[in-house]
């Protein structure tokens, strides 16, 4: 008899990433308008455009550093996210396994966000970025790898769609209600109700959310560095499980650029003010939430490798179609809301499908593994975006192409992965 599926313990470990979620949103929001305005290339293209300067008080700096910049805090995510994820699968203490590593990081992560708005200077404002996301490193990959404690293979997609719908309504929150509280309160309201919110839903997740007791792993494994960890993916039986980090890479490229100049490109090409850009931009999690459960759903009878490629397919097209039709809020709310319908289909099947590449005694350390890759794409792909920008006239339309290539780089790449077919595993208590 097949077990039903635990929606109550899925909607519980949801909670942890919603709390995480909430915090980028308005990372990648604000703090690239702060580090941008005044910049007047920008206002000499608003003005011939016969737009408003937006009302903000920045720091003037051009896109290549300004992403460069922001692309700090993904620099230590690519040392300490897979350092961390693979260190918690080994910690074992009265608290937990991975509940430890989110009591240590979240009072960090949440002091600096509320410092990163009152910065005046570049470098205050870069020691509090880099502080923030040191703290959200270090819980990050032990939250996420509560998928692999906590369900079985089969249930992964369906559980992870749960889970990131979860996410993507507390991205949801955080823009849409970010958007008001900056217009109507000022530059540090955001960030203040997002530490605060961010604390209150994590503090559930430790509070109501039972870790197994300790999983049976390898006496032989002592912990492994990334490096260590990549060279065993690589000597497996196929390469698809460095494929599969390959097309990661590629993806989260794409979409960190365009994440990460979406408000910039709202503010500074379409002349719309900080807090109308984050709404917008709500459009595109709102898609995500509604198409989060369902992705998984569909990968689970169609396979996660062929929904991924359907989504990227999407992305690719709907990426060119935004370099040509958007002109106006109107235009970029279509492009953004089939865009995260796409995206639901590709991000909420990537880490089950590491998972199944991987080894089920290292859940920790493959989860590091994703982030080695994705934090290694939000690296990347906003200071080449960035360039991409200021090297085309300071137009900030091209990182719509820009995008476009580097997910079509990514279908590439999953064309070269063979499909595994999930096979049922034992229940986790």
């Amino acid at each position: 008899m097949k077990k039903a599926f635990p929606w109550g313990r899925t909607f519980l470990i949801g909670f942890g990433f919603l709390g995480i979620s909430i915090v980028w949103p308005i990372f990648n929001s604000f703090i690239p308008i702060f580090l941008q305005a005044g910049n007047p290339e920008f206002e000499r293209q608003l003005l011939e455009a016969g737009r408003e300067i937006p009302n903000v008080v920045g720091f003037g700096l051009g896109p290549t550093f300004a992403f460069f910049v922001m692309t700090w805090d993904n620099l230590i995510n690519v040392f300490v996210q897979p350092w961390a994820g693979a260190r918690s699968d080994r910690t074992w203490n009265r608290f937990g396994r991975r509940k430890p590593w989110i009591m240590i990081g979240l009072p960090i992560a949440a002091v600096a966000l509320v410092m990163i708005p009152l910065a005046n200077t570049i470098l205050a404002i870069m020691v509090f970025i880099l502080i923030t996301n040191f703290g959200m490193a270090l819980f990050r990959s032990p939250t996420v790898a509560w998928l692999g404690d906590l369900f079985t293979s089969e249930e992964r997609s369906q559980a992870n769609g749960v889970i990131n719908l979860m996410g993507g309504l507390g991205a949801a929150v955080a823009l849409f209600g970010g958007g008001i509280l900056f217009d109507e309160f000022g530059r540090s309201a955001p960030f203040i109700a997002g530490a605060l919110l961010m604390v209150t839903v994590l503090v559930v997740a430790l509070i109501f959310v039972k870790e197994p007791e300790k999983i049976q792993q390898d006496v032989k494994d002592k912990g492994q560095s990334v490096l260590q960890n990549l060279r065993e993916v690589w000597a497996g039986e196929n390469r698809s499980g460095i494929y599969v980090l390959l097309g990661i890479l590629f993806w989260f490229m794409a979409y960190e650029a365009l994440n990460t100049g979406l408000t910039s490109f709202a503010v500074f090409s379409l002349g719309l003010a900080p807090g109308q850009a984050a709404m917008m931009t709500t459009l595109f999690a709102a898609a995500f939430i509604l198409f989060a459960l369902p992705s998984g759903l569909i990968a689970t009878r169609l396979g996660r490798k062929r929904t991924i490629n359907y989504g990227l397919l999407g992305m690719i097209a709907l990426f060119i179609l935004g370099y040509v039709i958007i002109q106006d809020q109107l235009t970029l709310g279509i492009v953004l809301v089939l865009g995260g319908a796409c995206w639901a289909l590709v991000n909420v099947n990537s880490l089950p499908l590491v998972y199944d590449y991987g080894d089920e005694n290292k859940i920790g350390a493959y989860t590091g593994l994703y982030y080695f890759s994705s934090q290694s794409a939000a690296v990347l792909g906003p200071v080449l975006g960035g360039r991409i920008v200021e090297s085309l006239g300071f137009e900030y339309r091209w990182l719509w192409v820009f995008s476009a290539v580097f997910m079509g780089a990514a279908w590439l790449a999953m064309r070269a992965v063979r499909e595994k077919t999930v096979q049922p595993s034992a229940a986790v208590a």
